[in-house]
């Protein structure tokens, strides 16, 4: 009997990826591979690239070289963004012999059945205004969490962001495939789900085929926490125009979703947010801040935030971080400003050095390292819940509260993917929280085992 073909897997970017990863992932199975890790010889390799930062487009070739060092004669498939936007350029790249655009990525199966390498690769992408059809996705089996897409594409027109070239017009999945998907996750043991999209605040235009909101964004959270069965709902990346008070509110009393938000800011200057051509000024952003805080005093609000944007002086800079500085935040992710092709503020005057690029972001990510140990010392001496992750390290078993505090404990194969109440202790030299339970949890498996028979 022939050995079924292996096949491996390796996403760059963003959560969405990691969802659309795992659906193709199914779909190649369904034909009889099997899936292996990427450090493992395989017959094909896909690669889920990204092109949000300069660095996730070099990193490509490092890992074309990576799978090529494992089978020098496996087929090398890449699918994703940056395989939209560029797919001539990987197809040069020594090794790789499929580009599969936005149009076309979750039909993989369909160009496949050969794997034979040939000197030239082979390209099928498209236009993009030709992406304008929905498929649903969502991670599983890969970690403890699951990474939900609800929403793909974008309509918004910041003069940085080559992500609807990449990914098309907003549209949405319908609020019946969703909930059946929440459930289908739920349904095997997994305790949370992240939402994720590319404009995930946009919810339910699209949903249907048509330009407008059939549901919004907040009617999909309220049909979500009636799901029976979800013991977490995460939101991920969220618009601060897009994100009402009535979504705060309900999440404030919500069954199923946690307290942490991420929600992209990019300048605390409204001089760049306009010369970015966001679609709120840092009042809207301020206002979001308080409401989370006012009705929710320990919520994890994450920033997303650019440096080195074209005009960004040292005073607008210091703008920035000043306005960061005086928030209530409790994490940044710093993204250093690389020019794209086909934006406008590639062509924009004021260009930032590359050297005061990268100052500005260190000065950022150890403003992010003090709001974060700030954030966790206000923490200390509560009680949260905890889910608890697979991965043994170093001894400990490492895992998050719901507010978003990552936690370690001493090393038990029984508390994977389990919640345990537990009592925040003391900040570790590695920056985790140590926790004591709340509830002892070996008296409790102990006793579950006796009542078990066993």
């Amino acid at each position: 009997m022939a050995q079924p073909k292996k096949v491996a897997f390796y996403t760059l970017g963003c959560k969405l990826n990691f969802s659309e990863t795992s659906t193709i992932a199914r779909n190649i199975s369904s034909k009889g591979f099997e899936r292996v890790d990427f450090s493992d010889p395989a017959d094909l390799y896909v690669i889920n690239t990204c092109s949000v930062t300069e660095n996730a487009d070099k990193r490509f070739k490092t890992i074309v070289k990576q799978a090529l060092k494992a089978n020098e004669h496996a087929f090398v498939a890449a699918v994703g963004c940056y395989a939209q936007l560029k797919p001539e350029e990987l197809v040069a790249v020594d090794g790789v012999d499929l580009v599969l655009g936005a149009t076309e990525k979750f039909n993989i199966v369909n160009y496949i059945d050969d794997l034979t390498k040939t000197d030239e690769g082979a390209v099928h992408s498209c236009e993009i205004e030709e992406a304008d059809f929905y498929v649903g996705s969502y991670s599983i089996g890969d970690r403890t969490r699951a990474f939900l897409k609800v929403q793909d594409g974008c309509d918004y027109k910041c003069t940085y962001c080559t992500i609807p070239l990449a990914r098309g017009i907003s549209r949405s999945d319908t609020l019946e495939n969703v909930l059946k998907n929440a459930a289908e996750i739920s349904a095997k043991g997994i305790k949370e789900i992240v939402l994720t999209g590319v404009n995930i605040g946009d919810y339910g235009k699209g949903e249907f085929g048509n330009k407008k909101h059939e549901h919004t964004f907040f009617e999909l959270v309220q049909a979500l926490d009636a799901i029976k069965g979800i013991e977490r709902l995460r939101i991920s990346s969220i618009e601060p125009n897009l994100l009402k008070n009535e979504t705060i509110d309900f999440v404030s009393k919500s069954n199923s979703f946690v307290p942490h938000f991420h929600i992209p800011l990019q300048s605390g200057s409204d001089t760049l947010l306009k010369l970015m051509r966001r679609r709120y000024l840092s009042n809207v952003y301020v206002n979001r801040v308080e409401q989370i805080k006012t009705i929710m005093p320990h919520a994890c609000i994450g920033v997303d935030v650019i440096v080195g944007f074209p005009g960004e002086t040292d005073e607008l800079f210091l703008e920035t971080y000043n306005f960061l500085n005086e928030l209530p935040i409790s994490y940044l992710h710093v993204f250093t400003y690389s020019e794209r092709e086909n934006t406008e503020a590639a062509i924009m005057k004021g260009v930032v050095p590359a050297k005061i690029r990268a100052k500005r972001s260190k000065m950022l990510r150890g403003l992010s390292v003090k709001k974060r140990r700030a954030f966790y010392e206000s923490q200390l001496g509560s009680e949260r819940s905890v889910l608890f992750e697979a991965e043994n390290k170093e001894g400990y078993i490492i895992g998050f509260t719901e507010n978003y505090v990552k936690v370690k404990a001493p090393w038990n194969p029984e508390l994977v993917n389990t919640l345990q109440q537990v009592k925040l202790l003391e900040i570790t030299e590695d920056g985790l929280v140590s926790v004591d339970f709340v509830h002892s949890f070996k008296k409790e498996t102990a006793s579950i085992k006796k009542a078990l028979g066993l």
